[in-house]
């Protein structure tokens, strides 16, 4: 819903609904964030309902669950290249080249020294 234009000029009081659905209300009133800034002093923002405002509280919270650390960690996830079992797995192959490289060395020794 699209809020009705300003008759009374850009800097009336505004009646209805809020873009996005949220509530009217006045911002000024709202409870402010309070968090320390870098400056010393306490943020002004209007607080969420946590308390905090969007720059010193933020919604999220980080996952709790299993599955949603799980979800977190595929969304991270790049490529694979340096995950545990890639890197056990060049281990193991690099094992077998030097095994083999070296029982080709022992073959050719034995060929010509017979």
């Amino acid at each position: 819903m699209r809020p009705k234009k300003l008759v009374a000029g850009p800097h009336a009081k505004r009646r209805g609904w809020l873009q996005n659905g949220n509530p009217p209300g006045d911002p000024s009133s709202a409870p402010r964030c309070g968090a320390k800034t870098r400056r010393g002093t306490r943020c002004q923002a209007p607080g969420m309902a946590n308390g905090r405002c969007r720059l010193h509280g933020g919604k999220s919270t980080g996952p709790r669950t299993v599955e949603g650390i799980a979800r977190c960690r595929a969304a991270k996830w790049k490529h694979g290249r340096y995950c545990r079992e890639i890197l056990a797995q060049r281990r193991r192959v690099r094992g077998l080249l030097r095994t083999s490289a070296d029982l080709i060395a022992e073959f050719k020794n034995a060929l010509w020294a017979g």
